[in-house]
């Protein structure tokens, strides 16, 4: 007998019509609770994009490959993930989703979640990019206006000096056009309101919360470590575009990469330091709600999602 066949058509003659319409029914709101020693943090969905990794990633025959044989569809679907850390003294979004950047129904669904976790924007006083990049600081600002107008911006120096740089996009390939554009719009409100304010890390910003260096995927890429009695989180922006390659083979890159040497060296060096701490990570990119560890194997890292708790 045939089992995968016989499978195959057993699946096809159960699965009922009504199926295909239910398939456009929307989530359940997109948001998980953790605690972190005394602060809570609430992972909030913005959504998730399609791309076609193979044509954007530096290796695209092992990209096709690794995606086939973990039987992951392409193009892929990446989680845009968003972290809300509330101390008690404050309370602290790093980076905002895509807001409307990528049309209609695709991102752009922060603020409705942070709304079903029980808070308005009204409510976040410190936002932490980890980089500019439109589906990471684009959910700052909506048809020119700030979404959350009591926030103070924070960010490495190196990104604002490339990306809201009118020399430097006078100077920058075609391509990386709509990335200038994208970054005056959303972060330039904030600047006009004098709420951006810029650091250079490695440094504190706030007690139990630190910036590190993550430099390549952009000039001021930033990870933030959040430190409470003892327990830590590090989130880590775009270290990871596909688990299903980069832990696997770190120096594979992406074309968002804007130093794709250095961000590979990056990548390889954080993927060894998490391993060897055992540190939960929190991954922009990684399916929502993407908190796991970083694990070593015989020629690469395997990562390990966290398990799912109903118990913040």
């Amino acid at each position: 007998m045939n089992i995968g066949k016989t499978l195959a058509a057993a699946l096809l003659t159960t699965v009922p019509a009504a199926s295909v319409a239910q398939a456009s029914w929307p989530q359940s709101p997109g948001y998980y609770r953790m605690q972190l020693g005394d602060f809570r943090v609430t992972v909030l969905s913005d959504g998730s994009v399609d791309r076609d990794l193979p044509a954007i990633m530096s290796d695209p025959d092992l990209v096709r490959d690794r995606y086939r044989r973990q039987h992951q569809a392409l193009p892929a679907r990446l989680s845009i993930n968003c972290y809300l850390i509330d101390t008690g003294a404050h309370r602290i979004l790093i980076d905002t989703g895509a807001g409307e950047l990528f049309g209609a129904g695709v991102a752009g669904q922060l603020v409705a979640n942070l709304r079903s976790a029980g808070y308005v924007p009204e409510d976040i006083d410190t936002i932490l990019l980890t980089h500019i990049h439109g589906d990471h600081s684009g959910g700052l600002s909506i048809g020119g206006r700030r979404v959350f107008p009591a926030a103070t911006v924070y960010v490495d120096a190196a990104d604002p000096a490339l990306w809201l740089s009118k020399a430097a996009e006078a100077r920058a390939p075609a391509g990386q056009r709509s990335t200038f554009e994208q970054s005056q719009k959303t972060v330039g409100p904030y600047v006009a309101a004098g709420r951006l304010k810029t650091f250079e890390a490695p440094t504190s910003l706030f007690p139990g919360v630190r910036a590190i260096p993550l430099r390549g995927h952009t000039p001021g890429q930033s990870g933030y470590i959040i430190d409470s009695k003892g327990e830590r989180l590090l989130l880590w922006g775009d270290v990871i575009h596909s688990a299903e390659v980069q832990f696997q083979e770190p120096s594979v890159t992406i074309h968002y990469d804007v130093d794709p040497k250095a961000a590979a060296a990056t990548r390889g060096r954080i993927l060894a330091e998490t391993a060897e701490s055992g540190m939960l990570v929190g991954g922009a990119h990684i399916s929502f709600p993407g908190l796991g560890h970083v694990v070593r194997n015989t020629t690469g890292y395997n990562w390990v999602p966290q398990p799912w708790s109903s118990q913040p």
